[in-house]
């Protein structure tokens, strides 16, 4: 992103995606129908990709989070493991990794007890052997990509 008018605006909706036309039309020196204009733009050349709301884990009924590992327990055995673990809706995000693991999964969950439940799902929904590490504080996290120019 080269244009430091809309690297502001993108760190502008980064840090709150609610930021009213006006709020961000003073944040960058331009009026609020060039702001309109600019994100339209982006959001059709697809660089913002949608809005959404960040929700409190702990007042949803979800406040244990853990990253858990998951390696194929034959090698050989189709690369389908995001696909077969699409219906886990405690998982939150599942990334391919380098290293020893295949996948790393970021996954939210009410209980120890649901933890292991669902380590359990993962194993046999995916045939994965799993390494699980829980998360006991998280300091920052959904920081913003873009910073102003």
């Amino acid at each position: 992103m080269d244009d430091p008018v809309d690297r502001a605006i993108l760190a502008e909706i980064s840090r709150d995606g609610r930021a009213t036309l006006a709020q961000l039309s003073e944040s960058v020196g331009l009026s609020t129908s060039a702001v309109q204009s600019r994100l339209r733009r982006l959001e059709a050349r697809g660089v913002i990709t949608g809005y959404r709301a960040v929700l409190d884990p702990e007042a949803v009924g979800a406040p244990l989070s853990a990253f858990i590992e998951i390696t194929p327990l034959d090698p050989a055995q189709p690369d389908n493991a995001p696909e077969l673990l699409e219906h886990l809706t405690a998982i939150e995000a599942c990334h391919s990794i380098a290293g020893d693991a295949a996948y790393m999964l970021f996954v939210r969950v009410a209980s120890p007890r649901a933890l292991e439940q669902l380590v359990r799902d993962v194993r046999l929904a995916a045939n994965v052997s799993t390494r699980t590490t829980v998360v006991l504080q998280t300091f920052y996290e959904h920081r913003p990509l873009v910073s102003p120019a």
